[in-house]
Parts: structure tokens; sequence; C-alpha cells
């Protein structure tokens, strides 16, 4: 309702803002309760069909990361790392490889260093 009295109409906003602000309290401490809550094993009990297919496929797939890595080792050229490193399509893929080639780079760098530290001690 409408009133006149201007100390009222502060006191009513200052009520709302008073009421706001404690909403947005209560909804960051919501999220912040959310964001750091830990991982439930419910996942497992809320997909029990396909947990057994899910399982697999990650075994699989952490065999073909095992293979990739021990594929990775023998590669000594950057290109060729590069070249796979744009054809992977998956993350952990292109993490390995990525991980191979930081590798390969500090390997050459380190020869350099000790090349240049022959020489320079001849």
């Amino acid at each position: 309702e409408a009133t006149l009295d201007l100390a009222e109409r502060r006191r009513i906003r200052s009520a709302i803002r008073e009421l706001q602000r404690q909403e947005l309290e209560q909804d960051e401490e919501t999220l912040a309760s959310k964001r750091f809550r830990p991982e439930r094993s419910s996942h497992r009990q809320d997909n029990k069909e396909n947990w057994p297919q899910s399982q697999h496929l990650e075994e699989e797939q952490q065999a073909a990361l095992a293979a990739l890595s021990e594929q990775l080792e023998a590669i000594t050229s950057v290109e060729e790392l590069t070249k796979l490193l744009r054809a992977a399509g998956e993350y952990e893929e292109r993490k390995l490889i990525r991980a191979a080639i930081r590798k390969l780079r500090a390997e050459e760098i380190e020869a350099a260093t000790l090349a240049g530290n022959v020489q320079s001690s001849r």
C-alpha cells in the first residue's frame, strides 16, 4: 500500500534491502556447500544397469592409454608427436601426447646444454 510518510518509506526500503541481503547470503552458503560437498558413491547406485558396461569401457580406455603411452616412448620426433596430437580426439590422449612432447623438448634442451658445456670446457 502507498504511504505518504517518508520515514516509513525509508524503513520499508531498508527492511527490503536487509531481506535481499539475507537471501543472497543464504544463496551463497548453499552454493558453497554444494561446491565443496564430497562426491557421493551413489553414482554407481544411480546407474546400476550401465555400471558394468561403463566399467568395461573405462578398462578398455585405460588399456588404450597404456598402449599409447608405450607407443609415445618409442617416438623421438616432436613433429610426429605434434601430428598425433592434432589427430587425437580424447582429452586423456592429448594430455599424454603433450607430456611426451614436453619430455622430448626437455631432453633436447638438456642435450644442448651438455654439448654447450663440453665445448666451453675445451
